[in-house]
């Protein structure tokens, strides 16, 4: 993968209506992104894909819509209002801001590039040391950056602040003149923590037992970048696991296997995914592990996986003054769950399942762009197109529109030549195309194109429903690489 691909994506994601600048029209808004018409539902169905395969299908968990703002003392409690903080330091020549430890870890990754492998592990070892010298932290990233004499990215100038930290949380007022002071949430987590019993009490769970939720988080990132991977205003799918104390690991390696099947499952190629081992821990785990894809700008974490401990609900309990513990009755023991968490960046998703399903081929002379999505997320599951507009060839495609529109999201198109709709749809990842033509209303069958073939079967209009979701179960990546 290269820079080559990670623009052809920016700029195919805006053309065809996947993601485009917030406020565009204003210039924009830094590290904010809106999702088109086919974002949109490329999104929705991989949030479905992840609540069908979280909560559906595991009697054991049940979700959960938790709002944006909280009491502030959740935060407090979370350690985020003192803790929840990235290492800054400003460029004194340009005014630019930075983090200090990706400041390093990008100063690494050129080392590498340029051949200097034993150079740039004696300075990750010096980092890793950095971020887990505590309370001596800045001073250690500030020592590296000096010895090491990196200059500023944007430039050149090797003049830089003491590093400081910067709180990454949103505030805002609640209320009309002096409100209350709030925070626009940084995590999802939390709302399922401070609901512990008000989800498993009515839903009759026991431990162990999960809760699952989607929804929005907001972090005021020190720099914000490569486009959806790091913005200030994202999507998380996460779910707590409650667990018995001394279970905790165990259920940690169950989830972590599981999570990298599904990553797995939704098409991509087991090669550009990985485990990443933590260099150092949070204060609230005991292990943690990131799935990370191979996006053309390196390996990066979709998902993590960790092991909380019992740090939230004790937490929890120690500022609320309420009792945050459950009684086993089955052990008759009363002790504080343990927690696995497992959270993935919905908008990391989508930048993934982008770069995996984009190829390009020659065919007969013209370059054919394809995504060559899984048809379980993709934006559009079937085209339909009338082969001309006479002999009552639109009516029939629309009667189809209307039949095969209630088990998944279709497109009826008639604009333009068949070659050029064709185009279209692979370009936007439709991996069916269906076509009426002058024998559809003698015979009542239609032609199925693949999108990743581009052969074509004859099938009834009856058992078109029936084809796409055979197909689509079976699918398996068809790429020539």
């Amino acid at each position: 993968m290269s820079d080559d691909l990670f623009d052809t994506i920016v700029s195919l994601s805006k053309q065809r209506g996947f993601i485009v600048q917030s406020s565009e029209i204003y210039g924009g808004l830094s590290a904010t992104y809106d999702y088109g018409p086919l974002g949109v539902e490329l999104k929705r169905n991989v949030k479905d894909e992840w609540w069908q395969s979280m909560v559906y299908r595991n009697d054991d968990i049940v979700g959960l819509d938790a709002a944006i703002m909280m009491h502030p003392k959740t935060w407090d409690a979370s350690g985020h209002t003192e803790a929840f903080n990235d290492p800054l330091v400003d460029d004194k020549a340009s005014g630019s801001r930075y983090r200090a430890d990706t400041l390093i870890e990008d100063y690494i990754r050129d080392l590498r590039e340029d051949g200097q492998e034993e150079h740039a592990a004696a300075v990750h070892e010096r980092l890793v040391e950095a971020l887990n010298a505590g309370d001596d932290m800045n001073d250690a990233l500030h020592e590296i950056i000096m010895d090491e004499e990196i200059p500023a990215p944007e430039s050149g100038a090797f003049d830089w602040t003491d590093v400081r930290q910067f709180n990454l949380m949103f505030e805002t007022q609640m209320g009309p003149v002096d409100g209350q002071k709030v925070f626009l949430r940084p995590e999802t987590a939390q709302g399922i923590f401070v609901n512990f019993h008000n989800a498993r009490e009515p839903a009759r769970q026991h431990i162990p037992f999960g809760i699952a939720q989607i929804g929005k988080a907001f972090r005021n990132e020190i720099v914000a970048r490569q486009f959806v991977f790091r913005m200030r205003e994202f999507e998380q799918m996460e779910m707590q696991y409650f667990v018995k104390p001394g279970e905790e690991l165990n259920w940690y390696e169950q989830w972590k296997e599981r999570r990298m099947e599904w990553h797995e499952a939704l098409g991509i190629d087991p090669s550009n995914l990985r485990f990443h081992e933590h260099d150092s821990l949070s204060h609230y785990a005991n292990a943690a592990v990131d799935v990370q894809y191979n996006f053309p700008i390196g390996w990066k974490e979709i998902e993590g996986v960790h092991s909380r401990t019992d740090y939230d609900l004790s937490r929890h309990e120690e500022y609320s003054s309420k009792k945050m513990s459950y009684y086993d009755p089955w052990e008759e023991e009363r002790y504080t769950p343990y927690v696995v968490e497992t959270s993935v960046g919905l908008d990391r998703t989508i930048f993934m399942l982008l770069c995996e399903a984009y190829y390009e081929e020659e065919v007969k002379g013209d370059t054919r762009s394809v995504l060559q999505f899984h048809p379980k997320v993709a934006p559009v599951r079937a085209a339909i197109f009338p082969l001309m507009d006479k002999e009552g060839l639109p009516d029939i495609a629309r009667d189809i529109e209307d039949d095969l529109s209630r088990h998944f999201n279709v497109l009826y198109d008639d604009r333009g030549s068949m070659g050029k709709r064709y185009r279209r749809q692979d370009e936007a990842g439709t991996p069916y195309c269906i076509t009426v033509d002058f024998d559809t209303p003698e015979d009542q069958t239609v032609t199925v194109r693949d999108r990743d073939t581009m052969e074509q079967d004859r099938v009834a209009i009856d058992q078109l429903a029936t084809y796409i979701f055979d197909h689509t179960r079976n699918w398996t990546p068809d790429r020539d690489e």
